[in-house]
Formats: C-alpha cells, structure tokens, sequence
C-alpha cells in the first residue's frame, strides 16, 4: 500500500500517460489536451479513487474512456495523408540494425485502434494481458488475441522474418514488435 498522497501519487504517472495518449492521438496537441482533460477529471474525482488499488491503470481507463467518447462525437476524421501531423510527434531514436523509426510508425499507424491500443498498454506500457483487458472492458483472451494479431501485421508491414535478428536499442520499440526471448 502506498503511503503517498493520490495526487501526488498522479504526478508520477504523467509521463506514462502523455506517452499513451499520444499512442491513441498521434498528435500532440490532441495528446496534451485528452491528457490535460484527463488529470482534470482525476483530481476532481480522486474521491472515487480506491486506496490501495493501481492509479495508473485508472488514470489510463480515463484517458482511454476520454479517447473513445471523443472519437464517437467527431462527424469524420481528417486524414493525414502526407503525415504531416504524425513527422512531428517523435524525435527520431538511435536505432541500431535496419528498423527505422520511420518505418515503424508507419506500420503502427496502419493498424487497427483496438489492435494497436492493446500492443500499446502491453507491449510499451508495461500492463499484464488482465490489466489491459480490464482498462479495455474486454476478455483477457481478446487483449491476448489483439496484440498477437497487431504483432503479426507489424511483422508483415515491416517484412520482417521470424529468423531474422532485430538489432534495436529501444526498449519500448522492442516490446511492441515482441522480439524473441524479450518480455511482453
């Protein structure tokens, strides 16, 4: 049990959760806004919050929550077509070996929300298979599923073989595409 004070406690989490946001968004304004929205609704909500229970995976459900309920009112989406939006979200790694950050958002892009939210909360953010499938509101099996698929579509997207070493230094990038012998 922590003895921190919650929102102390939320403080912590911010780095987590702008990086999780920007997962969803890709695209730093709309991150830092959903996250801004986020934080706001945790504080003013910390009385709901169960002592002793993970912040971080409740601060997370809110942002997702935020996330989804934004997506169902926008009419359409704008298509970032060039990728004028999505060049500006990262500074590009030292990366190691042929996988180029570039390339690997690219591929990331290309999947599906749900497939990609899910390799995101177990792959980069750490979460168990029942954490992400509870954040989510989905059976444990269907978060397993969804990060077997996105893995596999990332593996076909970036042509990479099931013998082929990937040399990367990113630790995150490493347990999104599931390199072998690595932790999910």
């Amino acid at each position: 049990m922590s003895e921190l004070d919650p929102r102390d406690e939320l403080v912590t989490h911010l780095p987590a959760l702008r990086a999780f946001a920007l997962s969803l968004t890709r695209n730093r304004a709309t991150a830092d806004d959903m996250m801004q929205d986020t934080v706001l609704k945790a504080w003013s909500n910390m009385d709901k919050f169960e002592a002793g229970t993970n912040m971080r995976a409740w601060l997370f459900t809110i942002l997702r929550n935020n996330f989804y309920s934004s997506r169902r009112k926008l009419n359409r989406e704008v298509a970032d077509v060039e990728n004028v939006f999505s060049d500006t979200l990262s500074v590009k790694p030292d990366h190691d070996g042929r996988l180029q950050m570039a390339d690997f958002k690219q591929a990331l892009s290309q999947l599906p929300d749900e497939q990609r939210e899910a390799l995101i909360l177990v792959g980069a953010s750490g979460f168990a298979y029942e954490e992400a499938a509870e954040m989510c509101g989905v059976a444990t099996g269907t978060i397993k599923s969804r990060v077997n698929r996105a893995r596999a579509k990332l593996t076909e997207l970036l042509h990479l073989d099931e013998d082929e070493a990937l040399e990367l230094t990113d630790t995150a990038t490493i347990a999104v595409v599931g390199n072998p012998g690595l932790p999910a």
